[in-house]
């Protein structure tokens, strides 16, 4: 099975119970189509990409500037459909968290991270992960299926829903950035994701550039050229280890895609500049990869790529295996990174106190007991042996 269409065997429903097509996640083509498939003139997909994507409605009653028996015939055929909010949770740091549940019963999670100056949206792919990143809570739960282009939108709609951002303003926005970084490896789901990004792009309707929208992938080496080529939008490679040796144990995908091959395709990303660098992602376990012989490796392994580095202390979670390095050993590798020319940040953990922080999203947080344990690392090896495969 091809990167682009991993586990697309798992297919979810695309109709409500009256049999209603969903409209979130078409095409400006395949909306147009739809009008002509009901005996509508094809400009109706414009109006109704204005009403959906700008304006954010989800009744046609509303949609005025259709005719009454337009929006009947509308009604009768289709639905404007959100995920429900099974959950809504706020940090004390205003991050909130938001788990959804899709149309089949399957969930996923969103996080809105407020800043100053921005307002990220943290979106997620699929519904479980492809992945065993032994430091990701998400590697821990079962991919189940990838999430549809609807279900990507969706994610980015609700949450302007919740911050009654509809229509979007052109400045000040709350929900301005765009992280495709939650549950799910995206590069396993491309068609799906760049399909939503393209419509989250579009300028008629979220309008969200693609200057702010970052894409985050483990390392698959395939698809990336492809994204940079299509998308163009930021790209952020987590990283976490600077040998195939470590890397191979923290992020098995590696032993599929190691270190040189990753870091060509980086060199060789579409757009690619000074002034448009690729951000590569570096959790920091304690006593793993956290010392200064580890720095000095990683500035020598990102030699010739225009880059940052984002040092994320480890966000700790039921059953982890590792803990967070010392914030002494975190200032001494950044200084080392850093003064190579390299700007190398340390994150700060946003929403740990709802489970919200890079690498602790799941479906439900969990106490674990021993069988739960034994479960998980069941999960870990079947999808250790998929990659093998």
């Amino acid at each position: 099975m091809s990167a682009s269409n991993h586990a697309s065997a798992f297919v979810p429903p695309a109709t409500d119970a009256d049999g209603r097509k969903n409209l979130v996640g078409l095409s400006r083509e395949e909306l147009e189509g739809e009008m002509l498939s009901i005996g509508l003139e094809k400009f109706r997909a414009r109006q109704l990409w204005h009403w959906i994507y700008h304006r954010g409605s989800t009744d046609f009653a509303e949609m005025t500037t259709l005719a009454k028996p337009v929006r009947e015939k509308l009604a009768d055929a289709y639905i404007v459909a959100r995920p429900t909010v099974v959950k809504d949770l706020k940090s004390a740091d205003g991050t909130r968290k938001w788990l959804l549940r899709m149309p089949d019963g399957q969930e996923v999670e969103s996080v809105h991270i407020p800043e100053e100056d921005r307002g990220t949206l943290c979106v997620s792919s699929q519904v479980g992960c492809t992945l065993t990143c032994r430091f990701c809570h998400t590697g821990t739960q079962r991919l189940v299926r990838n999430l549809d282009s609807a279900e990507i939108v969706a994610q980015v709609m609700l949450a302007r829903d919740m911050l009654g951002e509809w229509p979007a303003p052109p400045d000040g926005r709350m929900l301005s950035n765009i992280v495709m970084m939650g549950m799910g490896e995206p590069l396993f789901n491309y068609d799906n994701v760049a399909k939503a990004l393209k419509i989250v792009m579009d300028g008629d309707g979220i309008s969200i550039s693609k200057r702010r929208i970052t894409l985050s992938t483990s390392g698959v080496v395939p698809m990336m050229e492809r994204c940079g080529q299509e998308l163009n939008v930021n790209l952020a490679v987590s990283l976490h280890a600077v040998t195939d040796e470590l890397r191979d144990i923290i992020m098995p995908i590696n032993r599929k895609y190691p270190l040189r091959e990753l870091m060509d395709a980086c060199r060789n990303y579409p757009g690619l500049s000074n002034a448009r660098r690729i951000t590569f992602e570096y959790v920091m376990l304690k006593g793993i990869n956290d010392t200064p012989a580890d720095a000095r490796a990683l500035v020598k392994l990102l030699e010739g790529v225009p880059a940052k580095i984002n040092l994320i202390p480890f966000n700790e979670w039921p059953g982890a295996p590792y803990e967070r390095s010392t914030a002494k050993a975190i200032q001494v590798f950044g200084d080392i990174v850093n003064n190579a020319g390299y700007a190398s940040p340390v994150r700060t953990p946003r929403g740990e106190d709802i489970m919200a922080a890079c690498g602790q999203l799941k479906s439900a947080s969990l106490r674990l007991t021993a069988a739960e344990r034994a479960a998980i690392a069941n999960v870990i090896a079947e999808k250790d042996a998929a990659l093998a495969s």
